[in-house]
This record gives C-alpha cells, structure tokens and sequence, in this order.
C-alpha cells in the first residue's frame, strides 16, 4: 500500500490534521474538534456526502434538507474553510490527505451498523499507510458497547438499562466542554455546498425553513427556550400535542449540532434550580430512550429490517396500496392520525406521542407492515435516526426489545379526546375541522347532519369517511396476533 506521507512529514509541526466531520456538526463540546486543536497544528475541517457507502439509508429528503441548512451554519462557524466534498468517504479521505499532507485524522464515532463498518476499514486503511487516527465519543452519554448488563449480554428493557447505567451513583455523563477559542484553520479545494445537490428540485423544503433554524446556534436557541418555557410541566406536558413542553431536539441531536451531554447538564441545572426535579428526570429518561435505541442498533445491527422477536416473522401482513397512500397522506378519516400526518408533511416532524397513534393505526388497525411507517418517516421526518426510527417501530408493532404488547391498539377516537380535549391540534392541521364543536371533532362520522352541516364538513368530500371500522380492524389484528401464539 503506498504511503501517504512520509515520516519526515509526520515530524512536522506544522503540517495539518483533518478534523472529519459526520454527525457532530458543531463546535461547542466537540471532543475531536478540541483534541485536533490541541495539538496546536492547523486544522483542516472535512465533510463528506457518501451516498454510495449508507446504502438502503442514504439520507431521505427532509434530512438532506437539514442536512444543507446545518452545513452551512457550520461553514459559516469555520470561517468558511469547511472542505465539503463527496463520494466514497475512505477515497475522499485519502485524497485530501495526500494532497494536504496532513499527519493525523480526528473524527468522532457514529453508531450506524454501516457506519460503523466503514470507519473501521478507514481506520485499518489509514493506520496501515502511516497515519494517525484518533477517535472520540462526541454523541452518546456512554457507548454502547460499554454497556451491558452484569452477564455481559445487551439490554433489552429499557428500565434497568436506564437504572443500572444512567442513575447509578457516580455514573453521571460527562460534563460538556466549551468551544475551543483561535482555532487554526486551514482550507482545503472541495465543491460549493449547492453542488451536493441535497436541496429537492421543486421547492417544498421552503415550508420547512418556516419552522426550524439548523445549525449550532438554532440547537443553542431550542434547548435555552425549551428549558424556559417548556420543561416546567414536562412529565404530563408532553402527551398533549397541543402544548409547548416538547423539547424538538431531536434533529440537531440528530445531526450534533448540541451534544448530549451538554441537553442532559443543562437540565440538570435548571432542575436544581427551579424546583422541577421530577419534570427534569422525565426528561432525562427521554435522553435515555436515545441511548436505549442506539444500544439496540449497535448490539443487534439488523434492527431496521428484521423483527427483534422472531415469531413476528409469520405475521400476516396485508398488502394494500390505497390504504398505505391515504395513511401517508393523511386521509384516513381519524382526525388524530390525519392531523399527525399532516403536520409531518408540513413541518418535518410529529409530536411524540402522535406519532404513537399514526404508527398504531398503521400496523395494527390496516395491517400493515411496520417497514413501511419506517421508510416514510425516513424520509420525511427532519429529524430520522436510524436507532430511534427503526426501535420505535418496532416498539410499537410489538415485535421489539421491550415492546408494546402487540394487542395494545391505540384507538385514535379516545386518545384524541384524552390528548387533544380541545382540538387545538387537529384544527391547526386539518383546517376544514375548525368548525366542528369538540363532542364529534375526533369521530365527526358520528354527527348529525346538521351539526355536519353547521360546521361545512361533507364527508367523503372535504374530509374523508373512516378508512376503516376500528372494532372490526381491532378484531382482525388480535386475530392475526393470535396466530403467533
């Protein structure tokens, strides 16, 4: 294998190092990014779009979205000397070090089953050619691999994994670390962020913009805003969609605009602070969820495609087109799971616990397999993680570590009553419901006709008929279910 450098080069000062950039898109508690900086070399910042290498989970459209916007937030963060390139990552990589002459690579690991395949070839082919590697943690509380249980084998519920790891004494998560300051950066020839093509042709992604801001400083301005207006209230605040106690983290987590460690700190800052001790676990737990569904992926890299329990593997699953397109579009005629499909197609993203009930209803009420809710949330949720995305699939078909029980169907009538009282949610996302009077706003096939008529709403015109019955579909899917036994 021929050598990249040579090691009078490796001896120079100053010569560069490459700081890879992947899911860490940030400068503040960056732990590759403070290491590079360290060393007192010059820093050559990289990104890389390697479609070709993430195969079946190349990023879906809304990711790549965000994905353009957090780029140049970063860019601009780098004093604009961040190399976007793309293409193969261990070939890109190679280049930009032999031309650069560069002497060590930094990255921080990701988790993704391809991922982490191809970083440990990357790795292997670079420490061989004479380079030096280093690699961090930059996304999770603790990695995965180092956590199991006492018998060394994976966790498969989440409440002694949580327990065990995240709230034993002594076991708190790092503190974060300030951004580091006069970082000396190099720049180095890659292409012009547009000629990564992530941006769609026809301009849908506009209406995104009108609720996100990408980039650190919007990951920055989230968690501050989200801690003062919406923690307070957080352990029952977040089942109601309607609300403003969801933290809507979950993206620039997603792509490391804020790190983890620096969400979890914060909060335990304010819950010693403002007496919301009990919201602030709440929340903590939720961060442990993510950490839940990492260390599934990692311990059981098949979790996208292939049942955690096996005997799902007979399911009977239906195949049926219309249903599947009338669910993505939000036409099922059960305002709940319209209104959460709806938001999705206008915002990028579902309040959590609708996204509950749309998967439900999907898997359970139509019968349809979960791999197709896990498809269509990848590519249109802004905020699509390959561990949290195919865990809660699976968590709610039932056929997951820690599953919901397969016979719990959330019925979308009585959780729209319970979660949406009012219908403040339903009436922002499904305008032509604004005038139905909340007693028929989740089941308006039960009205009368004047009060159908009062309120402009003809079903089966201006707002679908029920796609389905839910007793019967409830009967059908415990029936399917029984045959597992």
């Amino acid at each position: 294998m021929p050598q990249l450098h040579t090691q009078e080069d490796m001896t120079t000062k100053n010569s560069p190092v490459v700081v890879w950039f992947r899911q860490d898109l940030r400068i503040r508690d960056n732990p590759a990014l403070l290491a590079a900086h360290q060393t007192g070399q010059p820093i050559i910042p990289v990104c890389i779009l390697d479609d070709e290498s993430s195969g079946e989970w190349k990023l879906g459209a809304a990711s790549r979205w965000w994905l353009h916007e957090s780029l140049k937030a970063l860019n601009d963060a780098l004093e604009k000397k961040l190399c976007l390139r793309a293409g193969p990552a261990q070939e890109v990589l190679k280049d930009i070090i032999k031309k650069s002459g560069a002497t060590a690579i930094y990255w921080n690991r990701c988790y993704e089953p391809w991922r982490i395949t191809r970083d440990a070839g990357i790795q292997k082919t670079l420490t061989q050619a004479g380079m030096e590697v280093h690699t961090f943690n930059g996304a999770l509380l603790f990695e995965p691999q180092a956590t199991r249980k006492s018998d060394g084998t994976p966790y498969k519920v989440f409440t002694p994994f949580f327990k065990n790891r995240y709230l034993r004494k002594g076991n708190e998560p790092r503190r974060p670390e300030k951004a580091p300051k006069d970082l000396s950066l190099v720049s180095h020839k890659g292409v012009a962020l547009k000629d990564l093509t992530l941006l769609p042709t026809i301009p849908w992604h506009k209406k995104l913009a009108k609720h996100w801001q990408p980039g650190e400083a919007g990951a920055q301005a989230r968690l501050k805003a989200f801690l003062k207006k919406g923690l307070h209230g957080y352990k029952e605040g977040r089942n109601f969609p309607d609300r403003n106690n969801v933290s809507r983290l979950s993206p620039h987590l997603h792509f490391g605009e804020i790190s983890p460690n620096d969400v979890w700190h914060a909060a335990k800052h304010v819950m010693s602070q403002g007496g919301m001790r009990t919201d602030g676990e709440t929340f903590h737990s939720e961060l442990g969820w993510r950490e839940f569904s990492n260390n599934l992926l990692f311990h059981f890299p098949n979790l996208p495609r292939k049942n955690l329990q096996t005997k799902f593997n007979a399911f009977p699953w239906r195949k049926d087109e219309k249903a599947l397109k009338r669910w993505q579009q939000g036409r099922t005629g059960y305002p709940i799971v319209d209104a959460g499909m709806r938001e999705l197609w206008e915002t990028g993203y579902m309040h959590n616990r609708v996204r509950m009930i749309v998967g439900s209803f999907l898997v359970k009420n139509l019968l349809l397999h979960w791999h197709h809710g896990e498809d269509w949330f990848w590519d249109t949720l802004v905020d699509a993680d390959l561990a949290n995305n195919s865990a809660s699939w699976q968590w709610i078909a039932g056929c997951g570590a820690d599953a919901a029980p397969y016979f719990r169907i959330f019925n979308p009538v009585t959780q729209g009553q319970k979660f949406d009282p009012d219908g403040k949610y339903v009436r922002r996302f499904i305008p032509g419901l604004k005038k139905m009077p909340a007693k028929y706003l989740h089941n308006p096939w039960e009205a009368p006709e004047k009060v159908l008529a009062e309120a402009g709403v003809k079903l089966g015109e201006n707002y679908p008929k029920p796609i389905v019955n839910l007793g019967d579909s409830r009967e059908r899917a415990l029936e399917a279910f029984s045959r597992l036994a």
